[in-house]
C-alpha cells in the first residue's frame, strides 16, 4: 500500500513493522476479503486475492488473520465495500491520488476533505489531479529471490515493460490490464513476492520546500492513517532537504 514517488521510498525505508503494523493489517485483510467476495475463495483461481495475500505474507501477517478475513466475505451480514477514488492537491500544490475502500462514503469524504484542508490543500473533483499520473501494474520482489541478471531476464521473458532495481527488491512494470498475467509468468520461477499492485504513477515531480517537508510528510502520513484509506499516491520529490 505504497505510492509510487520519493515518498513511497521514505515509508518503504521506515518498514512495515513498525506502529503502523495494525493498521497495515486492517488495510491488507480488507483487501482479503474483497478479493475473497468478488471472486474465488481459492487464491489459485483469484490472481487478485493470491497477491493480497502473497503482501500480507510480505508484511509478516499472522496466517491466522489471512484466514480470517478470507472467512469473514462469506459473512451475509458483511457490508461490501465500495471502491472510492479522491483527488486533490496539498502543500505546496503537490498532486494527489488517494483510494479507499469504505462502507460509508459519507464518512471518508468527509475524514479526507478535512485532511486536506487542514494541510493548505484542497480536495478536488475526479480527473483534476490525475492527468499528472499514468496507470501502471507494479509487480515488487525481493532481491533475495534472484540475481539482478536472472531478473531482467525474467522480467523480459514474462512479458514486462521494465525491471527497476532498487536497493532492496525489483520493480517491474507492465501495463495495468497485463499485471496479472505478467505475475502469472513471473510466478513460474519466483516464489515470493512482496506485492503486486496497480499504482499511480506521476509523469513529473514537484519539490517542496525545505521548510514545508515535515508538514507534507505530516499531511500524507493522515492521509495513510485513516481507516478507509488503502493507497496514497503524490509526486511529491523531497530532493535532498
Amino acid at each position: 500500500m505504497a505510492g509510487h514517488s520519493k515518498w513511497a521510498s521514505i515509508k518503504h525505508s521506515k518498514g512495515r513493522a513498525d506502529k503502523q503494523r495494525s493498521n497495515i493489517f486492517s488495510k491488507l485483510s480488507k483487501e482479503i476479503s474483497v478479493a475473497a467476495k468478488l471472486g474465488d475463495k481459492d487464491p489459485k483461481m483469484n490472481p487478485r486475492l493470491r497477491s493480497a495475500i502473497q503482501s500480507a505474507r510480505s508484511a509478516n501477517m499472522p496466517k491466522e488473520n489471512i484466514e480470517r478475513a478470507i472467512d469473514k466475505s462469506s459473512s451475509n451480514n458483511e457490508n461490501l465495500f465500495e471502491s472510492l477514488r479522491y483527488e486533490g492537491f496539498g502543500p505546496d500544490k503537490i498532486a494527489v491520488i488517494v483510494e479507499a475502500l469504505t462502507d460509508n462514503k459519507n464518512r471518508t469524504a468527509s475524514n479526507i476533505r478535512t485532511i486536506f484542508q487542514k494541510s493548505g490543500g484542497n480536495l478536488g473533483t475526479q480527473g483534476s489531479a490525475s492527468h499528472n499520473f499514468k496507470q501502471l501494474g507494479i509487480v515488487k520482489i525481493d532481491k533475495k529471490e534472484a540475481s539482478e541478471e536472472k531478473m531482467l531476464e525474467l522480467a523480459i521473458e514474462s512479458g514486462a515493460d521494465e525491471c527497476i532495481l532498487h536497493d532492496d527488491y525489483y520493480e517491474v512494470q507492465c501495463a495495468a490490464n497485463e499485471i496479472y498475467s505478467i505475475k502469472k509468468n513471473l510466478e513460474k520461477t519466483i516464489l515470493n513476492f512482496i506485492s503486486t499492485e496497480i499504482e499511480w504513477v506521476p509523469l513529473n515531480s514537484i519539490q517542496v520546500e525545505k521548510d514545508k517537508k515535515e508538514s507534507t510528510i505530516e499531511f500524507l502520513e493522515n492521509l495513510e492513517n485513516d481507516e478507509d484509506v488503502q493507497n496514497v499516491y503524490s509526486n511529491v520529490n523531497f530532493g535532498n532537504n
